[in-house]
């Protein structure tokens, strides 16, 4: 299994949903760095089960331990260790499943390739493990925070209600003024209202993230294979319940034109820039320091409580009833995942392109 991400600055995260602890390893964190602890375990909350009507129920305090690379609050250059024990288990819950394949889940397919799985909400596969990249993602943003450089993503869209706005017309320090995390006030409780409808039916829903990074300095990417999108997207696709990935004008650029869509060159304030960002930051595969913006479409949470027809592992014909706790939208935990990954992308790709210290000059 690939639980390794990044070149220079890597990461390999692992444990299981049902398992003792869930974890990460770092490497390549240069020394020197000051790790503010508190910070960690906020993007921790925020991912977090538990933490509203609109979440699972699961009760996780998710208290990160740092067992090694860190001296007197200051990276060594050493391999980071970050540990979250597993406290609110009850495996019991899918006890039923233990035979049984759960539609749109990865029951199937582990099962298929590897020759065994952990039904226990589903092991490896769960989106728990994503709590690893995310204290991995505050190392990277308490690196990235000395060099200007700013990772935001909020909820822009639930099922059909959509903001129509760009990132650049909201004020995004009002994220975290709802459980939802959308920058609009009056469009996150009309979300919040309907996935409040859906769990009621028993039913899910999806959506869409918006995210955006600010302060990028230009010449991040190595074309050809390794272009900043490409690895942005890889990224983001290796969330659990990704289902696609746009970036600039995406899937809109496709009704444009080229007179239209084109970014024209201009110099303003002693700086080369754009006029306009079709290019969402990205020409060539390379940053050209304007913002990268880009969107993740989610899927629905496949478990849903309602029966439903399925098979078990001899092919025979079963219903399945599910049990357990889980949420009826992933978006608003999905949220600090998605600024994670982007900040463990940009930090892998600054190092990449930069020979530095801590406190020297690039």
């Amino acid at each position: 299994m690939s639980n390794t991400y990044g070149e220079l600055f890597r990461i390999t995260t692992f444990g299981e949903s049902h398992g003792r602890a869930v974890g990460v390893v770092v490497d390549g964190c240069p020394p020197g760095l000051e790790i503010n602890e508190e910070l960690i375990q906020y993007d921790l909350d925020r991912r977090r089960p538990g933490q509203s009507s609109i979440t699972s129920s699961r009760k996780e305090k998710d208290n990160v331990q740092i067992l090694s690379g860190v001296f007197e609050g200051k990276t060594t250059g050493a391999s980071i260790a970050l540990l979250v024990w597993n406290e609110d288990v009850k495996s019991e819950d899918y006890d039923h499943l233990r035979e049984q394949y759960r539609p749109s889940h990865a029951d199937y397919t582990y099962h298929l390739k590897y020759g065994i799985r952990d039904y226990r909400g589903g092991g490896r596969s769960s989106a728990r493990e994503t709590l690893a990249r995310v204290a991995a993602g505050v190392i990277a943003k308490q690196f990235l925070g000395q060099k200007n450089i700013i990772v935001k993503a909020y909820v822009s869209q639930v099922g059909h209600l959509k903001l129509n706005a760009s990132y650049d017309q909201f004020d995004l320090s009002q994220i975290e003024e709802n459980v939802i995390r959308c920058p609009d006030q009056s469009m996150a409780q009309s979300m919040i209202a309907l996935i409040e409808e859906v769990r009621q039916k028993g039913d899910t829903v999806g959506g869409v993230i918006t995210g955006v990074i600010k302060g990028l300095p230009p010449g991040l990417g190595e074309p050809v294979f390794d272009k900043f999108q490409a690895e942005l997207a890889k990224a983001m696709m290796s969330i659990p319940a990704a289902k696609g990935f746009e970036y600039g004008s995406g899937f809109e650029g496709a009704s444009m034109f080229g007179s239209l869509h084109n970014d024209v060159f201009e110099k303003k304030e002693g700086k080369i820039q754009t006029k306009t960002n079709y290019s969402g930051g990205i020409q060539g595969g390379i940053t050209n320091g304007q913002d990268v913006y880009f969107r993740i479409a989610f899927k629905p949470v496949s478990t849903i409580m309602q029966d439903q027809e399925t098979v078990n592992e001899n092919g025979e014909k079963v219903t399945l009833k599910a049990k357990g706790r889980h949420d009826p939208c992933v978006l608003p935990r999905a949220v600090p995942i998605v600024e994670a990954m982007a900040r463990l992308v940009v930090i892998d790709f600054y190092l990449r392109n930069n020979s530095i210290s801590i406190n020297g000059d690039n």
